[in-house]
């Protein structure tokens, strides 16, 4: 495998500034590829906070103060799922200390640090530092060496490479963009739907029927009209971009103030859309704009099209306010891409009417069936808000919208909006429901089935669909999955599920779904060759989003569980774990020379070693002599796969092994 599949996007270099006679500062500066970023000190969770660690002669020298760092971004992590502070491109961290004597000092330490990009985190790395003043050398900072005269080096864990060594990782693509242009396209043919957009149709294109026997006119301004309305939309959120700016944008998404305040707004705009009130601009601005219409030529469709967009504010509102919201990720470009598609959307049936006139007579007449589009979107306001709440409450570790909490809460709206359509529930504008026509009779079976999807979440359900709109699964008070694995053990008494000892760490340590490993690599290896069972490893990390994913929508399915745990022995390594071990277990290791103290540093360094790969999640199917079975798989979500590549590795280990 290519060297390159190590990654290493954070580089640090050192130097120091005399201040006074016996006073210096520590200059700690780190360079940070595109892309990445370098975690601040100022976070609650270490790893992937930042942390300096000091040592040599402390009688010689003496700290003054904390380690200093510059000016941090901080906005929401999908990551982590919370609000972090960290660097982009560069940091520097300052230390200022004061020597105690004239004597040649060394002031040497390790600093921890943790990266990420958008998709993927690394495990957090040491790194070794020395300073040294008054004429010393640095051979001072050396590390000891063990009361033998040598540590114990890296462990090798493969004996036969030749799967390695056809072995190529693709790495994933980030498809935001254009996942926003659809949600934003989405939402523009939703806008149309609203009952004070929809009648506005035969109404604008009206305008466009004046000439009748100048129709190449009218057809040069019916696009005219519909490159207007782009325009109008997609300048609004440019300038949003461009005189709002950056930090204002990961403020607006993060901060627990602007959450609340859209879930609120959510919930006043889905009270005007149930009928409790009307939200409508100034009848002066609509006025003004309306004369300027009456003028031909360019200036009289771009006006036209300035009226439908203020006059469709009251329903087309929500809809763009959720639009650049979700826009709002820190750059200039996502705005624009955001209004643009729904901008597109929304103009098509205008600026396609007003090319085709004699087609408005082939359309549905408006009526009581707008107005249960208008309820129904209000549901989907009211249910999408919650979303805004729910980030403000992981942020600041309110505890008020638990999984189980938020789930109840949606079961209810949906319910709500189920019976709304069967005509059980009427609000103030609703005409009454005669009959059930079948496209509304479809829309009832989705919410309802919705609904019924809903429900087993509450008792611990993974729901793989929803992982992006809820909660944390930790946050659920109730998972009867795990409770009935611990009375089934309870009750026979199993504690090992077929391993041969007690796992080492297992205190702090675990597996998810009840499954039974080790975290040791020596103990796992000894386990395998005694049941003479295939090893399945498993690269993690506490703080692995992917490794979360993998977990919960391939590892969850039952042909996958059922292999794991009747066909394999796993070994699970957490390469970002800061338990220290004792230092007869410390690894000198062979790839950086450095020693490695905790159960992560010793995984990351194994992995690097013998793989030349530092991210994760990473499996690796292996024969208990060290032979690699199959080709190892790195994050992807299609199960069948991962059935096909736990099945080759049985059968590639019993070609060896026998049964």
């Amino acid at each position: 495998m290519a060297r390159s599949q190590v990654l290493d996007p954070v580089k640090w270099s050192y130097t120091h500034e005399m201040t006074g006679e016996n006073e210096a500062v520590l200059i700690f500066r780190a360079d940070i590829d595109t892309h990445w970023h370098l975690y601040s000190q100022d976070i609650p969770m270490a790893p992937p906070a930042t942390t300096f660690h000091f040592e040599g002669d402390t009688a010689l020298y003496e700290l003054l103060g904390a380690v200093s760092e510059t000016e941090t971004i901080e906005e929401f992590d999908p990551n982590f799922d919370m609000v972090m502070k960290f660097f982009a491109e560069e940091a520097e961290f300052r230390q200022v200390v004061r020597l105690l004597t004239d004597e040649p000092v060394v002031i040497s330490g390790y600093l921890n640090y943790m990266c990420c990009d958008d998709t993927r985190c690394l495990p957090p790395t040491d790194v070794e530092f020395a300073f040294a003043f008054n004429g010393a050398g640095l051979q001072a900072a050396e590390q000891p060496v063990s009361k033998d005269g040598e540590y114990r080096s890296t462990t090798e864990v493969i004996r036969d490479k030749s799967v390695l060594e056809e072995m190529k990782i693709k790495e994933l693509e980030y498809s935001g963009i254009l996942e926003l242009f659809i949600f934003a396209f989405l939402a523009g043919l939703a806008a149309i739907l609203t009952p004070c957009v929809f009648p506005m149709i035969p109404m604008t294109v009206s305008f466009f029927m004046h000439d009748g026997d100048k129709k190449s006119k009218g057809k040069f301004q019916a696009i005219v009209f519909g490159i207007s309305i782009i325009l109008i939309y997609t300048i609004i959120g440019t300038l949003i971009a461009l005189t709002l700016g950056v930090n204002f944008a990961n403020w607006l998404s993060t901060h627990w103030l602007p959450n609340v305040l859209f879930f609120l707004i959510f919930v006043v705009f889905a009270a005007s859309f149930f009928g409790m009130f009307e939200i409508t601009l100034p009848s002066w601005m609509i006025n003004k704009s309306d004369k300027r219409a009456e003028k031909g030529g360019i200036t009289g469709p771009f006006f036209m099209a300035f009226t439908l967009v203020l006059v469709s504010f009251s329903c087309t509102g929500p809809l763009v306010g959720t639009v650049l919201v979700k826009s709002a990720t820190g750059a200039w470009l996502e705005p624009i891409i955001g209004m643009l598609g729904f901008s597109l959307a929304f103009a098509l049936p205008f600026a396609f009417f007003a090319f085709f006139p004699s087609l408005l007579n082939k359309m549905p007449r408006s009526g009581g069936w707008l107005n249960s589009v208008k309820v129904v979107l209000g549901f989907l306001e009211l249910a999408l808000g919650l979303k805004f709440l729910s980030i403000a409450d992981q942020t600041y570790h309110w505890g008020l919208l638990d999984r189980d909490v938020y789930l109840a809460i949606w079961i209810v709206i949906f319910t709500l909006m189920g019976l709304y359509l069967l005509g059980k529930i009427k609000f103030a504008h609703d005409s009454d429901v005669k009959f059930i026509s079948v496209p509304r009779l479809t829309f009832v079976l989705i919410t309802f089935s919705f609904v019924v999807y809903l429900i087993p979440g509450m008792f611990g359900a993974p729901l793989k669909f929803l992982s992006g709109y809820l909660p944390p699964a930790q946050t659920h008070d109730f998972d009867i999955n795990a409770i009935v694995r611990e009375n089934v053990r309870l009750v026979t008494g199993d504690d090992k599920s077929g391993i041969c000892e007690a796992s080492l760490y297992h205190e702090f340590l675990h597996l998810p779904h009840g499954l039974e490993g080790y975290f040791d690599y020596e103990q796992g290896l000894r386990c395998a060759k005694k049941l003479n069972k295939p090893i399945f490893i498993d690269f993690t990390g506490h703080g692995c989003v992917n490794c979360r994913e993998m977990e919960a929508n391939v590892w969850s399915d039952p042909k996958v569980l059922k292999r794991l745990q009747d066909d394999y022995l796993i070994i699970a390594l957490y390469v970002d774990d800061k338990t220290v071990l004792p230092e007869t277990d410390w690894v000198r290791s062979s790839v950086d020379g450095k020693l490695k103290k905790t159960i992560g540093s010793i995984y990351a360094d194994l992995q690097i070693h013998n793989f030349n790969i530092n991210a994760q999640p990473y499996y690796v199917l292996m024969g208990h002599e060290g032979d690699i079975l199959v080709k190892p798989r790195a994050y992807n979500l299609n199960v069948d796969a991962f059935v096909q590549f736990l099945d080759e590795g049985v059968e590639a280990f019993r070609e060896k092994y026998g049964e």
